[in-house]
């Protein structure tokens, strides 16, 4: 039987298995969806995989009722997620148990990695209840027994590129659907405009002439911020020390012509806690002076919505970064990828989407040059820059659009 006509067949069986039991007098309810995701607060990427996931269920399968399980909504997170979603209901680990028994289905939100994987493993083995995965990296070509038999049971499995989607398949799994799906973060909607439009009017940014630039070191240093259990791993700092300039000469040259040769301006600004420091020290203070007076370096962090909403003022985005460049493509901003192998394979999701033209990778000397011209062409040809970003939006939103169905049958909603 072919995957849509099994997901159709189940779904329907569902849908009448549930109105059967309202029928005979139990109280009629929306089904309840569990979202493990928001793994930290410290990378405004991390924090949008969160809305963009709630965004996409809100839209594709309004009704469902939403419960988010986060390992951290700190610092101002919880706040700007209940102004988005105010119906949203946030559980403590303490009320896992009552969230397990209370919710339908058991969502693993986008990520690095199988970040919740703990959870989701309990989940299945305490509930027996459906579960799902959307948009991972993943690069563990063992798995443990317990992990197996958990994605086995899933009634999907999503990868966010092909390089983690060739390794799930590799391990031979149960799963019925195994396949790609964008990030969650594409879908991310926040906005804080007036923050945005009050910053850039401070330090004389106009709409539409400026390019955002985001720096970083091959490891983020944890270790300089208050994250608990952060601790100094001299290996890592060795690697960033060692790769620092070679990683930042290719973004310094690409400013520099940006500055010289047309009418934009920089913004240096961060994606993660640690990122001002780094964009000062290997940007803005090794700059020539013509150039530096062109530069705008943001001294302080920021949260998503304050990013979103200053990104899409801008002419488009490059750096060292993933989600700031996910969330300028999901609102249709370009953005360029620089990359290298310490940030595993999630990079090559810029290929997936069809923007290779947009992915450097830093390891190769032969791809440094490139960069530069590539920056230039957002500038140059803003329309085609436009066109392209569009294209990739695209794509992104009719795969959305495709994933989200799985959810309907293991919620036991009709076929869309």
């Amino acid at each position: 039987m072919l995957r849509r006509d099994f997901l159709t067949s189940l779904s329907l069986a569902l849908f009448a298995t549930s109105t059967r039991l309202h029928a005979a007098g139990e109280p009629a309810r929306p089904p309840r969806l569990l979202l493990r995701s928001s793994w930290q607060t410290y990378n405004i990427g991390d924090i949008a995989h969160t809305p963009g996931l709630l965004a996409l269920i809100e839209k594709h399968l309004p009704g469902v009722e939403l419960w988010l399980y986060p390992k951290s909504v700190d610092r101002g997170v919880s706040e700007l997620l209940l102004a988005r979603f105010p119906k949203l209901r946030i559980i403590t680990p303490a009320e896992e148990t009552v969230a397990y028994a209370a919710c339908d289905f058991f969502l693993h939100g986008s990520g690095p990695s199988l970040v919740g994987q703990h959870e989701m493993i309990r989940w299945h083995e305490t509930t027996g209840k459906p579960l799902g995965i959307y948009g991972v990296t993943f690069a563990e070509h063992k798995v443990s027994e317990k992990l197996r038999a958990t994605l086995d049971a899933a009634s999907f499995f999503y990868l966010r590129d092909g390089v983690s989607l060739a390794v799930a398949r590799s391990l031979n799994l149960k799963t019925p659907v195994i396949e790609w799906a964008p990030d969650g973060a594409f879908a991310c909607d926040l906005h804080a405009d007036e923050k945005a439009a009050a910053f850039l009017k401070a330090n004389a940014l106009e709409d539409g002439k400026f390019l955002c630039c985001i720096a970083r070191l091959r490891y983020t240093p944890y270790w300089l911020t208050d994250k608990k259990g952060a601790k100094f791993d001299e290996q890592k700092h060795a690697r960033n020390e060692a790769m620092k300039e070679n990683d930042h000469v290719p973004l310094r040259e690409a400013i520099t012509a940006v500055a010289r040769e047309t009418d934009h301006k920089i913004l240096l600004c961060p994606e993660d806690s640690t990122q001002m420091a780094v964009a000062r020290e290997m940007l803005l203070e090794k700059l020539p002076d013509d150039v530096r007076k062109r530069v705008v370096w943001r001294e302080h962090y920021w949260l998503t919505d304050e990013a979103v909403s200053t990104y899409v003022r801008s002419s488009g985005l490059f750096g060292h970064e993933m989600h700031s460049p996910i969330m300028c493509i999901g609102h249709g901003i370009p953005a360029i990828v620089c990359r290298w192998v310490e940030q595993t394979s999630k990079g090559t999701m810029w290929r997936d989407i069809g923007l290779g033209d947009w992915l450097f990778d830093l390891d190769k000397k032969s791809e440094h040059p490139k960069l530069t011209p590539a920056v230039l062409s957002l500038i140059r040809d803003p329309a085609a820059a436009r066109v392209k970003a569009a294209a990739a939006r695209e794509i992104v939103v009719r795969r959305q659009r495709e994933t989200m169905t799985s959810l309907r049958a293991p919620l036991g909603l009709p076929p869309a």
